[in-house]
């Protein structure tokens, strides 16, 4: 599918861009604030091609896509005008509370930065290892040129966050970055540096450094949005365009340095030293817990709540020691789903691990989680398992971060200090994850989806010897009373291409399936939304209530037969809810195959439109006789 188009149906399926407030984008997942999150259509987008999971953290209507996210986001920019900050917001909904507001309001100030915080990450990272080894002298000018691309980001992060909290509390953008350019202005800076009594208006200013810090600039902008909101509303349109910016500058300036910037720096370096304590405290602890509970915080979202505490050590400190045991656990899920796709036996389930493996390793470890370890259960707790124990080996190895980026293969030198001193134990933490979530998940095994096709072709091959077909042509009665649906528009590639044999569809009137022929029952699926049935004379047919029902467990059929039953043509084989079987988000259109197909000339349809049950439905001419192999 293209990007514009799963662009067009994701804004479709959230309710349309009238109902989106605001939209950004971290690596994997597109993450909506909705007006209306009961407009949002969850199981069609679950459903859609394209689309990995659907979570909804935070306040937030997360869409996870993979890596091809950043082009989905332009897509939907030119589809749309989500992305346009003057586009009308009427209604907005009202803002989470609590910690899902929060969490929120984080996630969509750092969302926007984190691909650019990664990349200046990974160059600061390569540049320490550089000097640390001797390859470039940090007083070359191509060190100071590298390095200056490399930290700018961090150096004038206020600005970037001046712009990003702006966005997401719609304030002026261009006010916020002069206000956070203010708390680095040379002239501010050489007052703190050379230690000058300052005072505003006979009041004191405590100054600080406010280059590389968070909280100060975005409890500023949060202030300044609602002084903004309060002036545009006050003031007359004909002096409100340059008299709000003036209001806002002379008042947030200096409450900023008076009050915001110190308590922002104060409540920062508080957080950050809690998380410092601990660590010191009991580094193999602290590292277990952390490379345990990692990836449940980002299942959640609650991670957000970190990311500024790891940007303000370093900031402060110019190292985190809190960081590097998360890394532990972005490994553990990648061994886990490394494991699965060993382990697993299923095709489709094999690809996917195995491609979510190698994402994984790059640090992006939503499809790892959402689409194989989480689903399969054992797997992710073998990850969480993993994850402590590496977690542990870092912390107890004492192992910093330098700079910022999310951990991966690509970010490791961003852990490479002087000398390397617990770098050793950060590969020997990461190693000791992968393998031991690995390990694990083999050997506790797991639930191993069924490959339907796989199974089903195995089945009536072993069930059924060679034999030569009859001349006569065999028929096959209707099992379901419904209406006709071409197997083509099945919305199920595995059915719709005729890879796993010719037929036809019914859309169910009747939640019953009776057997369509005298024969034996050669499959009968636990999960009961499918079975198949073999005639006397050899047709094998594989009847499959809707598509997808495999995930309801059971849940809303009952089956009345086990595997190798004897049938009659209209025996009762199973029954099915229709109505709770949509109400769950899955089609109930019923595939009705012939499996060995090979084996025959033609399978030609004999009924259209409504089709009663026991009618005639399909015609098998086998033509000339030849061996079922």
């Amino acid at each position: 599918m293209s990007q514009e188009k799963l662009a067009k149906e994701i804004v479709e399926l959230v309710g349309g861009e009238k109902n989106v407030e605001s939209l950004v984008h971290c690596a994997t997942r597109l993450r909506f604030v909705l007006k209306d999150d009961a407009k949002a259509d969850k199981a069609k987008l679950e459903k859609t091609e394209g689309i990995i999971a659907v979570k909804e953290n935070g306040g937030q209507f997360q869409v996870v896509v993979g890596n091809k996210v950043p082009e989905v986001y332009s897509a939907i920019g030119q589809i749309s005008n989500i992305l346009d900050d003057s586009s009308d917001k009427e209604k907005p909904r009202k803002a989470a509370k609590g910690l899902g507001g929060i969490i929120d309001i984080i996630s969509s100030i750092f969302a926007p930065l984190l691909g650019v915080m990664a990349g200046a990450g990974i160059l600061k990272g390569l540049l320490l290892i550089a000097s640390n080894i001797g390859w470039l002298e940090t007083t070359e000018t191509t060190y100071t040129i590298l390095y200056a691309a490399a930290d700018s980001l961090f150096y004038f992060l206020p600005l970037l966050l001046a712009v990003t909290t702006a966005r997401k509390f719609q304030g002026n953008m261009f006010v916020a970055m002069t206000i956070a350019g203010a708390l680095i202005y040379p002239s501010i800076v050489t007052l703190k540096s050379e230690g000058t009594p300052t005072d505003f208006l006979g009041i004191p200013v405590i100054l600080m450094n406010y280059s590389s810090t968070v909280i100060p600039i975005i409890l500023a902008v949060i202030v300044m949005s609602k002084l903004e909101k309060f002036f545009n509303k006050s003031l007359h349109d004909s002096v409100k365009n340059f008299v709000t910016p003036l209001f806002l500058l002379v008042i947030m300036v200096p409450l900023t340095l008076l009050v915001f910037g110190p308590f922002g720096v104060y409540v920062g370096n508080a957080i950050a030293a809690g998380l410092v304590a601990a660590f010191g405290f009991s580094p193999l602890l602290a590292g277990a817990v952390m490379g345990a509970s990692w990836q449940l915080l980002v299942i959640f979202g609650i991670h957000w709540g970190l990311i500024p505490v790891f940007i303000n050590n370093v900031a402060v400190y110019g190292q985190d020691g809190v960081k590097p045991a998360a890394t532990a656990s972005i490994f553990a899920q990648t061994g886990a789903a490394f494991g699965v796709m060993l382990k697993t036996k299923n095709k489709k389930l094999k690809t996917l691990a195995g491609s979510s493996t190698l994402t994984a390793l790059f640090g992006i470890t939503e499809p790892a989680i959402y689409g194989v370890t989480l689903p399969l259960k054992r797997p992710f707790i073998a990850g969480v398992i993993g994850g402590a124990v590496g977690g542990a080996i870092i912390g107890q190895a004492g192992t910093l971060a330098f700079a910022s980026g999310a951990p991966g293969l690509l970010t490791l030198p961003i852990f490479y200090g002087p000398g390397g001193q617990g770098f050793p134990g950060l590969i020997l933490g990461i190693v000791v994850s992968f393998v031991v979530s690995a390990v694990l998940t083999y050997i506790m095994g797991f639930k191993d989806p069924v490959e339907e096709e796989t199974i089903t072709e195995s089945t009536s091959s072993a069930q059924q010897p060679a034999r030569t077909m009859n001349a006569s042509d065999e028929v096959v009665f209707s099992p379901i009373e419904g209406t006709i649906v071409e197997l083509s528009e099945v919305p199920d590639p595995a059915f719709a291409s005729g890879a796993m044999g010719k037929g036809i569809a019914i859309e169910p009137a009747v939640g019953r399936v009776v057997a369509p022929f005298d024969g034996t029952v050669t499959v009968a699926f636990k999960k009961k939304h499918a079975l198949a049935v073999v005639s006397d004379t050899g047709a094998e047919i594989l009847v499959h209530v809707g598509v997808d029902t495999v995930k309801l467990d059971g849940q809303h059929f009952v089956s009345h037969i086990k595997e190798g039953d004897r049938v009659q043509a209209g025996d009762l084989l199973l029954e099915f809810d229709i109505a709770q079987i949509k109400a769950a988000g899955y089609h109930t259109v019923t595939p009705i195959i012939v499996t060995n197909s090979a084996n025959y000339e033609e399978v030609i349809p004999q009924a259209t439109g409504q089709v009663s049950s026991q009618e005639l439905l399909l015609k098998l001419s086998s033509g000339n006789g030849q061996e079922q192999k």
